[in-house]
């Protein structure tokens, strides 16, 4: 038997159309062994090595079985939420989310995302105040589907400069819960490629397969809401305003 090669993101960080649909069928079948934890997650969260054919790299897996009750969130729905910021991110062209996907593992159905190795030389405080367009992506995309907890560690900054997002659990109320650390182009106009995007995913929701894809993932009402924010954005062309009787930012913060 050859040695398997290993699949994970490029050398310089980026995960291409061809290399996306590899993950997602090492994702889907291939054999996950737990080699760790991750300690400082609220929920269970486990680093482990997934390995199909000759495709092997690391994942991340979250069990249902390990989801802590929110009292503003559905038990048992935390890992349904974050493959449905998968889908929402690949519909808007950007990848912002990693390749995941929801399936059986060791310790029951949950969610499990390719591992993703960040830049360790970027200062994720500096980058999450600063300009850099990607991360002003993440706050566009952070409000179609309204994240009510964007801190600065879950920003994932790779060594070809894109910008990915990990911890999409509590994403999609109906109520409008967006907490974040990126606040800085609040009320500002949307640029054109956000236009774009948005005009793309509304597109989307137009056909069958992304609602159907959706509403297995979350309820019915949320799916609405969710194309209510897109259509909202699209009517103002503004990055949205910090909300009144919601905490604006996640606590603790990174």
């Amino acid at each position: 038997m050859s040695q398997p090669s290993r699949y994970g993101v490029g050398g310089d960080g980026s995960v291409g159309p061809a290399d996306t649909e590899a993950a997602i069928r090492l994702l889907q079948h291939g054999e996950i062994t737990v080699e760790g934890r991750l300690v400082a997650a609220t929920n269970a969260t486990l680093y482990c090595a997934i390995e199909f054919d000759d495709l092997r790299a690391n994942c991340v897996y979250k069990p249902i079985s390990g989801e802590r009750p929110l009292w503003d969130f559905p038990d048992g729905t935390l890992a349904g939420r974050e493959v449905a910021a998968y889908v929402i991110s690949e519909h808007m062209g950007w990848q912002v989310v990693p390749p995941t996907v929801h399936r059986d593992g060791p310790f029951g159905p949950g969610m499990v995302q390719l591992w993703i190795d960040h830049d360790a030389e970027v200062d994720l405080l500096t980058l999450s105040r600063g300009e850099d367009p990607a991360v002003r992506r993440m706050a566009v995309f952070d409000a179609v589907v309204n994240n009510a907890d964007r801190k600065i560690g879950h920003l994932l900054p790779t060594t070809s400069g894109h910008v990915y997002g990990c911890d999409h659990g509590v994403c999609f109320s109906d109520e409008y819960k967006l907490r974040t650390v990126l606040w800085q182009w609040r009320g500002k106009d949307l640029t054109g490629e956000a236009v774009e995007a948005l005009q793309k995913l509304r597109r989307a929701f137009g056909r069958d397969g992304l609602v159907s894809r959706l509403k297995s993932l979350l309820s019915e009402e949320e799916v609405e809401a969710t194309l209510g924010r897109v259509e909202l954005m699209l009517k103002h062309r503004i990055h949205p305003y910090p909300p009144e009787d919601w905490p604006a930012i996640p606590w603790p913060p990174v």
